[in-house]
Order: structure tokens, then C-alpha cells, then sequence
């Protein structure tokens, strides 16, 4: 497993974590439409990005032809 897919596992699972202790502290509603949701789905998109490779962006700015990095 390389640095960047565990640092996006770490990224995604402390993201989800955050939200879980803020709706459990009684912080926010997560039963009501808010800008938390779009948090939860970017943090759960890195958190399995980590393990299946698989990531929307990465797809939209290789059509767009953004130039990948020398993968060091």
C-alpha cells in the first residue's frame, strides 16, 4: 500500500469521525438537508478511494487533461 492511499484512508476515516462525534454531541442534525452530507460523501469517497483506487475527480480531470504527477 503506498503513502498516498493511506493517507486517503486516514483522511476519509478521520472526516466521517468528525461528523459521527459532532451529531453525537447533539452539534448538528444530521436527519436535516445540510452542506454536512456533501462532508460526509467527500470523506467516504477518500476513505474507499483508499482501498479501491477507484475516485470520481481523478476520472473527471484526466478527461479534462490534467497531467498526472511522476508518481513518486
Amino acid at each position: 500500500m503506498t503513502v498516498e492511499r493511506i493517507v486517503r484512508i486516514i483522511a476519509g476515516f478521520f472526516i466521517m469521525l468528525s461528523l459521527a462525534l459532532t451529531h453525537a454531541s447533539g452539534s448538528a442534525d444530521l436527519a436535516q438537508p445540510s452542506w454536512l452530507w456533501f462532508t460526509a460523501f467527500v470523506g467516504f469517497n477518500l476513505f474507499q478511494s483508499g482501498f479501491t483506487r477507484f475516485c470520481p475527480l481523478d476520472i473527471v480531470l484526466k478527461k479534462a487533461g490534467v497531467k498526472q504527477g511522476c508518481g513518486l
